[in-house]
């Protein structure tokens, strides 16, 4: 028995010791990107990998552009249309999670995740698109990470260059360019309204873009875009 004891506390230190030492390598990818742009996210490489099963000489469509090249139609589109509360919470909205959880209590299972931007950057950076309580867990932790370190222009900035507009296409650059033959920085109003519009599910809206959905959604988003806090 005391030998089993030994074994079992011997490995549940082990256990703890990977999990820290994966904590620690998180922490200092969010230190590095503070102010360096990381070249490829978890969602990246995985759409690469999807892409690739299919055509493996498949690349994706990416180009960072910095902060003051993207519009400010888009920056507040997007705010509007995922987090109206951005500026003022410090990762979390939590009346948005306490409607998710309502929502999962009455489907009895997780549809709903509540998350804002920095959630989002979170997962996109270091996670899979998997739904369970086990990944929400650790999507929280980096949300601590990346809001105690840097600040909501940086976690916009990077969130704009990062997430997927399409199938193989990430960031606003690379989107503006495939949809409207034109950089982030010169996006219109009813342009950027039309791409935040894409973000929840962008593989299915780049091929329907005519269903009422996204139209009512694109709507929506127009009539609050005007009056969304962004960072300068």
């Amino acid at each position: 028995m005391r030998r089993a004891l030994r074994w079992l506390a011997t490995g549940v230190a082990a256990v703890f010791t990977l999990v820290l030492l994966y904590q620690l390598w998180i922490f200092a990818h969010v230190l590095w990107w503070a102010d360096h742009n990381p070249a490829s996210t978890a969602f990246m490489e995985a759409g690469l990998a999807r892409q690739q099963e299919k055509n493996p000489a498949a690349e994706l469509r990416h180009k960072w552009v910095p902060y003051d090249r993207i519009s400010i139609n888009l920056k507040r589109a997007i705010v509007a249309a995922e987090d109206a509360k951005f500026l003022a919470h410090e990762g979390f909205d939590v009346e948005g999670i306490q409607a998710a959880v309502e929502k999962n209590i009455k489907k009895g299972r997780l549809v709903a995740g509540g998350s804002t931007i920095s959630q989002q950057l979170a997962k996109n950076l270091f996670l899979s698109g998997e739904r369970s309580f086990i990944r929400k867990g650790q999507e929280a932790v980096i949300t601590l990470m990346i809001e105690s370190t840097w600040s909501k222009r940086r976690i916009l900035e990077v969130y704009l260059n990062v997430i997927e507009w399409g199938d193989g296409i990430y960031g606003a650059e690379a989107a503006a360019r495939r949809y409207y033959k034109k950089s982030a920085a010169n996006l219109n109003r009813d342009q950027a309204a039309r791409m935040a519009a894409m973000v929840p599910n962008p593989r299915w809206y780049e091929n329907h873009r005519s269903s009422r959905a996204y139209q009512r959604r694109v709507a929506h988003i127009k009539r609050y875009m005007g009056g969304a806090q962004v960072p300068r």
